[in-house]
C-alpha cells in the first residue's frame, strides 16, 4: 500500500516551510534515514529524512513551494512490491474535482454578468500587465493628493508622467476609479500611513526605471524583519555605552592560545567575551530576564546567544550556561556553531532559546552600535572594534587598546541602574580576565 510522505514539523513551532529542494526524483529507492529534501524553516534550511523504504512514485509539491501547510503530502512512496506507476495522487491534492463544479456555476445570471463588468472596468489600469510611467516625485505627489497615475496622460518623453501633469490633474479626476476599484485610494494614502508595501502600492515604495532586480525573501529575512520590527515597535530600549580596555584580556589570551596550541584550540576574543557576558548576568540576575507583560521571568542560568552572518540572514546559536563553561569548550562549541550556522544546518535548540545576545562587529572596524534586542531576552551587547586610543593609565595620559560596549535593556524590566551595574561588572572582567578563569 502507498504511503503519504508529509510535510514535518521541524520545530516546535513551525506551521508551514518551505519546501527547498528535492534531494531524491520519481522513481528513486529510499530507505530509513536516506535524506529526501531540504526544507526552509522560519530559521534554518533542514534536511529531512525517509522513515519508511519504498520507491518514489510521485513528487506532489516542487521544489521552491512556499507556505507548504505542516502535514500536507508532498510525496507518494511505493511500498514494495507495489507498482509505482499505478499509485494516484491522493484527492485532496488532484485538481479535477475543483474544477468539477465549474460547468455547474457556468450558466450565470445576465444581471451578474452586467454587474461585474463596471466593476473590472476601472480596476484594469491598476492590474495592467504594463507599468504606469512616472517619475518619482509625481509618483510622491499623486499619493499625496490621492490621484490615480493610470488615469493621467503622460506630457513627458514617451509618455512619462511628470509633476506638472499630477499638479493639473483636476481634483477628484480620479476619485471614481479609486473608489470603484477599492484598491487604488489604500495605495495612494499607504505611505503617509506606514503601511507594508503590497502589489498594488510598490510603485510607490521604488522607482522602477532604475536598473535593479527583485529577490524573494527568504523565511529567514521574512522572520528577521518581523521580529526586529516588532522589537523597535514594542519594547523601548534603553541604551547604556562603556569603553572597555582590552590589553590584559589580549595578554591573557595569548598566554592561553600557547597552552592550548596542542589541543588544537585557539581562543578569539570573541570566545572570552562571551565568557565575561555570561558571568556578569549570573552576577547581575536582574538583566538575565524575560519581561511577560504582568510577569517577570529571571533566569538563574546565562544561555547567550551569539549573532552570525550568514548568505541567508542573521542567526544566534546559542552557548548555553556560557558562565559555567571553560574557555576551550567554549571556543570548540562557538566554532562548530558557526560553520554549521553558515551552511543552515543548525538545530532548533541550538538557536531557540538564549537569556541575552552578544553582537559584535568589531572585525569589520565599526567603533560602536546599538543592537536591537532580540525577544524574549531582556538584552543584547553590541562590541565594537578594538583600538589604540589616548587612555588614561595609573592617572597618567596614555596610549591603550581599548573597546566600545553598548548594552541595549528592555526598559519596561531593566531600570538602567542595574544595566548600568551589569557593564560595569562586564567591564571589570574583560579589564581583570583573571576572574574568567576561576
Amino acid at each position: 500500500m502507498s504511503i503519504e510522505i508529509k510535510m514535518p514539523a521541524l520545530s516546535p513551532t513551525m506551521e508551514e516551510g518551505t519546501l527547498a529542494k528535492w534531494l531524491v526524483k520519481e522513481g528513486d529507492t529510499v530507505r530509513s534515514g536516506d535524506l529526501m529534501a531540504e526544507i526552509e524553516t522560519d530559521k534554518a534550511t533542514m534536511e529531512f529524512e525517509a522513515v519508511d523504504e519504498g520507491v518514489i512514485a510521485k513528487i506532489l509539491v516542487p521544489e521552491g513551494s512556499d507556505n507548504v501547510k505542516v502535514g500536507t503530502a508532498i510525496a507518494i512512496l511505493a511500498a514494495e512490491g507495489e507498482d509505482p506507476s499505478s499509485v494516484e495522487a491522493p484527492a485532496a491534492a488532484a485538481p479535477a474535482p475543483a474544477a468539477a463544479p465549474a460547468p455547474a456555476a457556468a450558466p450565470a445570471p445576465a444581471e451578474a454578468k452586467a454587474e461585474a463588468k463596471p466593476a473590472a472596468a476601472p480596476a484594469a489600469p491598476a492590474s495592467s500587465g504594463s507599468r504606469v510611467k512616472a517619475s518619482p516625485l509625481a509618483r510622491r505627489l499623486a499619493a499625496e493628493k490621492g490621484i490615480d497615475l493610470a488615469a493621467l496622460a503622460g506630457s513627458g518623453p514617451n509618455g512619462r508622467i511628470v509633476k506638472a501633469d499630477v499638479e493639473s490633474a483636476k481634483p477628484g479626476q480620479a476619485a471614481p476609479a479609486a473608489s470603484a476599484a477599492g484598491t487604488a485610494a489604500p495605495a495612494a494614502s499607504a505611505p503617509a500611513g506606514g503601511a507594508t508595501p503590497s502589489q498594488e502600492t510598490k510603485a510607490v515604495w521604488y522607482d522602477e526605471s532604475i536598473p535593479h532586480e527583485v529577490s524573494k525573501l527568504s523565511n529567514i529575512r521574512k522572520t528577521i524583519a518581523r521580529r526586529l520590527t516588532e522589537s523597535k515597535q514594542t519594547v523601548p530600549h534603553i541604551y547604556l555605552t562603556v569603553d572597555v580596555r582590552l590589553d590584559a584580556l589580549l595578554k591573557l589570551r595569548g598566554e592561553l592560545n600557547k597552552s592550548l596550541e596542542a589541543r588544537g584550540v585557539k581562543l578569539s576574543v570573541n570566545d572570552l567575551l562571551i565568557k565575561a557576558l555570561g558571568v556578569a548576568l549570573e552576577q547581575s540576575p536582574k538583566c538575565n530576564v524575560t519581561f511577560l507583560g504582568d510577569q517577570l521571568v529571571s533566569y538563574s542560568r546565562a544561555d547567550v546567544s551569539v549573532a552570525v552572518s550568514t548568505p541567508s540572514g542573521l542567526i544566534t546559536p546559542i552557548i548555553r550556561d556560557a558562565a559555567s563553561k571553560g574557555l576551550a569548550r567554549i571556543s570548540t562549541e562557538m566554532k562548530d556553531l558557526a560553520s554549521r550556522a553558515k551552511d543552515n544546518k543548525l538545530k532548533p535548540e541550538e538557536y531557540q532559546g538564549g537569556t541575552a545576545s552578544l553582537s559584535n562587529m568589531g572585525m569589520f572596524g565599526i567603533k560602536q552600535f546599538e543592537a536591537v534586542i532580540n525577544p524574549p531576552q531582556g538584552m543584547i551587547l553590541a562590541i565594537g572594534a578594538g583600538e589604540k586610543r589616548p587612555y588614561i593609565v595609573d592617572d597618567a595620559l596614555g596610549v591603550a587598546t581599548v573597546m566600545t560596549a553598548t548594552g541595549s535593556f528592555d526598559h519596561r524590566a531593566i531600570d538602567g541602574a542595574d544595566g548600568a551595574e551589569m557593564l560595569k561588572l562586564f567591564k571589570q572582567l574583560v579589564e581583570q580576565p583573571m576572574g574568567l578563569l576561576a
